[in-house]
């Protein structure tokens, strides 16, 4: 026995080994950890339990027959972030650059099988040279079946992304099928065709960073949710983003423990400009109706005209969707709209109720929101919302017009409960654009137009440009002073935490993708 211990104790160290102590130098030296390192920081201590460890490939072309490395440069297993189960796969550049192999690519099906069937979430550590071209179709294969299992899982359990290395051509999809991806600022790399290519066919000349590095995918394309400054930052964003979920889309997220105080925030009755044309932070009021340094931003960076992002209310778990008036006024764009409504759907996947904080003045126009689908991007949002079944609260802050008031969560696509300060201004469109159109013979034919204008200005503002005209119809369930806000959502989360909505039944809905 002593001796098959010992055998075994030596096929244990090979495996940790990877591809060699010089490899591990060179990963080091480009400030990058191990697969095993990134794993270490990452879970719980000591409860990681490694799946797959004696595996190897089976390709016999070009030599590869000679050259096999236990684990064949992926790290798999399960263990506890937090105390939760999670599964994991870290890939290993150390072993042929962390290319995808028929039994790489077994491995990592294997623990999302196990993540389906146990109903935990499954997290990626993806640092590989692509496709394994000694194995030619079966790395491809193997690819499919990878995307394949990542469409059954979506909706079922959370699934994360945290790119630490290259990621290129075919490997991007598994990423982008899952919910969030995070990137490593300088060390990372994502793009379907790389430099060579792109200046092969169109003669622009491009490095990897500004084709797909972090910084490009955080601000221009949005593909990455959370562009990280290393990647122990990365790691420590995705622990604090797990902390949001539930397990599972049989479950609810964790309420952290809270202690009820005072919940009036006197300083909201004081944060909208008394010029309704003046663009303020709408993350000063998040930060004040939110559980105090809880808000997480999503997409930071990108579409910055809406703020998405995960916060808590009194302990409980929310997703949170606010435009934003100090930027483009709030508008929602082509951009916002889909960034938006994929939020939308994912909070809704897992039981994350939603906050909508409310200051659009429409929809951008313009050739290039046109020709780009604003209408079926803008689409995009309305139907999300429309079909999330989670409990679902507005609060009108100043600026709700035209169909953009109908888009953002409002009464008459669902939403649970509608609120509205007393700066709100509900309306088809804005007091200056509207007696422009309604009263535009009598201004034409007036003595001073331009006093006429402005007299009639102030009328369709004083009759429309206030929530009580939306009140009176029961769109607004309640106009609140905005000190009170926090108090209001607390107690309505509280009200709708036993929802139930039996929608029609249908195989799916069509989004207009």
């Amino acid at each position: 026995m002593k001796n098959k211990i010992e055998v075994l104790q030596d096929k244990i160290k090979q495996a940790h080994a990877g591809g060699g102590a010089a490899r591990i130098d060179s990963q080091h030296k480009k400030g990058k950890l191990t697969a095993r390192e990134r794993i270490h920081f990452l879970m719980d201590e000591n409860s990681f339990e490694e799946i797959g460890m004696m595996v190897t490939h089976r390709s016999t072309d070009f030599g590869m027959e000679s050259e096999k490395y236990l684990g064949d440069g992926v790290v798999t297993g399960y263990g506890n972030i937090n105390g939760r189960l999670v599964y994991v796969f870290s890939q290993d550049f150390t072993v042929f650059g962390g290319s995808l192999s028929e039994t790489h690519a077994e491995k990592i099906c294997k623990i999302m099988d196990m993540a389906m069937k146990n109903g935990a979430p499954v997290i990626g550590l993806n640092d590989s040279g692509g496709a394994r071209i000694q194995e030619g179709v079966v790395s491809l294969g193997g690819y499919a079946d990878i995307f394949y299992k990542n469409v059954q899982a979506s909706g079922v359990v959370p699934q994360l992304s945290a790119i630490m290395g290259p990621c290129a051509g075919g490997a991007v999809y598994s990423p982008a099928i899952t919910d969030f991806i995070l990137m490593v600022e300088n060390t990372s790399y994502m793009f379907v065709t790389g430099p060579n290519v792109v200046k092969t066919v169109t003669h622009e000349e491009v490095s990897a960073e500004e084709l797909g590095g972090a910084s490009a995918h955080a601000t221009k394309s949005g593909v990455t949710h959370f562009a990280c400054a290393n990647e122990l930052d990365a790691i420590d964003h995705v622990r604090r983003l797990l902390s949001y979920m539930p397990q599972n889309c049989e479950e609810i997220p964790a309420r952290l423990p809270y202690e009820a105080t005072d919940e009036n925030r006197a300083v909201l009755n004081d944060i909208m400009p008394q010029n309704a044309n003046q663009p303020y932070d709408v993350r000063g009021i998040i930060a004040e109706t939110a559980d105090s340094e809880s808000f997480l931003e999503v997409h930071a960076a990108y579409a910055e005209n809406i703020v998405v992002g995960f916060a808590r209310l009194a302990g409980r778990s929310i997703g949170i969707v606010a435009n934003q008036p100090a930027y483009l006024a709030g508008v929602l764009d082509n951009h916002a709209s889909a960034k938006a409504a994929r939020f939308v759907r994912f909070c809704d996947c897992f039981n994350i109720p939603l906050l909508v904080f409310e200051d659009v003045p429409g929809f951008l126009p313009g050739t290039d929101q046109e020709w780009n689908g604003i209408i079926n991007n803008g689409a995009k949002l309305l139907y999300a919302f429309s079909e999330a079944t989670v409990p679902r609260i507005t609060v009108i802050t100043r600026k709700a017009y035209g169909g953009a008031y109908d888009v953002m969560n409002s009464k008459h696509i669902g939403a649970d409960l509608n609120y509205a300060w007393p700066t709100a201004e509900i309306a088809v469109m804005g007091a200056k654009g509207a007696a422009e159109i309604i009263f535009k013979k009598e201004i034409s034919t007036a003595e001073k137009p331009e006093e006429k204008w402005l007299e009639k200005e102030k009328l369709y503002s004083d009759t429309f440009a206030n929530p009580y005209r939306a009140a009176e119809r029961g769109f607004i369930d309640e106009v609140i002073e905005p000190a009170q806000t926090r108090n209001k959502l607390i107690k309505a989360f509280k009200m709708l935490e036993n929802k139930v909505v039996n929608n029609p039944r249908k195989k799916h809905g069509n989004i207009p993708l």
